[in-house]
């Protein structure tokens, strides 16, 4: 295997965990609130704490990991996120009432800030490691390894608060994190050239793919990057895709539990479906993707897959709240996120061929809008389905379904940063 697929595997760990921590709190929750008295709305807050916080640090997590690179970055990552992970579950054993609740949304904000970096250093590593055909299929990849974090995390959290508590099972995630975490700091590297175990061959490959190097970030170069008008649509329509992303990943537990009486480990099995629909679209939507851009061209290549599914999605969103059974509901969250992230793929690869070296950055104003959906959706969502709204909650979802694939039919992957 090349060392460029090492690389990955640790990039896609932290991918996992990522999601394991930040998806463990909504899942907690029901043990939460009437542990600790929050109300769902509290709940909202706190993961507006992190949606906002991971969202503020996304264009600096992009431009200093560019900066000091993908080693050192992602040990800051892992470390942080430990310390954020520890903190929730130890903030009760000292604090009760309102500064109790302080305490949870600055380790909330705290594991956003930490998290700011991860997904823009993922795509800034793909630029670095990986050849151009291999974009969307990395991406995709990684966005994979986000979902399977989000799949486990469901049933594992109910299994070990049933043996450990809430407060022990949101403690035993640091344990896994902080292995990645030592492994990163002893193999991972900045780049091919820098590690002892890439061979010319590996090295030749890359070179023969004209890959621009990342050159120091400059305020012009920055305002450049701001300015770029589809830098600003893919991330506008990023915004639009996770208000979905966010109903599904963040809430949908709460939705089968409260609106479709899950109960106990079925539960926790029947939230894990719709993280398994997203890893299967997040895996196939970056071949999709990249196949597409070397038949037809990257501009319409990128396009096609969000222009068809994001609707699709929309349209899912309405059969889930149309059903009365409840595993049917299951099944249209598990193809409606299917649907939202077999685009993951096409969304970063986009962003990555019109900045090329200032990726770093660029995916990070990606990811900025795209977390900006989830600091609209939750007090939208915290507010509605504590009056129990569903149903308009999901109708919203639709409207922005449908704005984030209009979106893409300006969008234009062939026009570069200059």
């Amino acid at each position: 295997m090349k060392v460029r697929w090492h690389i990955f595997l640790f990039l896609f760990g932290f991918a996992i965990l990522s999601y394991l921590q930040r998806t463990s709190l909504g899942v907690a929750a029901q043990n939460i609130m009437p542990d600790l008295h929050l109300s769902r709305m509290q709940i909202g807050w706190l993961n507006a704490a992190f949606a906002t916080c991971y969202a503020l640090a996304q264009l600096p997590g992009g431009v200093l990991g560019q900066k000091y690179g993908a080693r050192l970055t992602y040990i800051f990552v892992g470390i942080v996120g430990i310390i954020a992970t520890i903190a929730t579950p130890l903030a009760p054993v000292l604090l009760t009432g309102t500064a109790l609740f302080l305490a949870l949304l600055a380790a909330q904000g705290l594991l956003g800030l930490s998290q700011g970096p991860v997904f823009p250093m993922t795509a800034a590593v793909a630029q670095t490691w990986f050849p151009q055909r291999q974009w969307a299929v990395t991406n995709g990849l990684f966005s994979l390894g986000m979902n399977i974090g989000g799949a486990v995390t469901a049933p594992l959290i109910v299994v070990l608060t049933g043996i450990f508590g809430w407060q022990g099972a949101l403690l035993s995630i640091a344990l896994p994190a902080t292995l990645l975490t030592v492994a990163w700091a002893w193999y991972g590297r900045d780049t091919p050239k820098l590690h002892w175990k890439v061979q010319p061959a590996e090295l030749a490959d890359l070179e023969a793919s004209d890959l621009e190097k990342p050159a120091p970030m400059t305020l012009v170069r920055m305002k450049a990057i701001l300015g770029q008008r589809d830098v600003q649509l893919l991330a506008f329509s990023y915004m639009c895709f996770n208000y979905v992303f966010y109903l599904i990943g963040t809430w949908s537990f709460l939705y089968l539990v409260q609106a479709r009486d899950f109960r106990g480990l079925e539960s926790g099995f029947a939230g894990m479906l719709p993280w398994i629909g997203a890893g299967i679209g997040a895996g196939l939507g970056g071949y999709l993707s990249d196949g597409l851009a070397l038949r037809i061209g990257y501009r319409w290549g990128y396009r096609i897959v969000p222009l068809v599914t994001l609707p699709l999605a929309g349209l899912l969103l309405l059969v889930t709240i149309g059903v009365s059974a409840p595993y049917a509901a299951v099944l249209a969250l598990m193809a409606t996120f299917f649907m939202v992230e077999i685009n993951e793929g096409a969304y970063w690869a986009a962003t990555m061929r019109v900045a090329r070296a200032d990726t770093g950055a660029a995916t990070g104003v990606l990811n900025t809008g795209g977390n900006m959906g989830g600091i609209i959706s939750a007090p939208i969502i915290g507010a509605l389905s504590g009056a129990g709204d569903w149903n308009t909650t999901f109708i919203i979802g639709t409207v922005f379904a449908f704005v984030a694939a209009a979106c893409w039919l300006l969008a234009d992957p062939d026009r570069r940063v200059k």
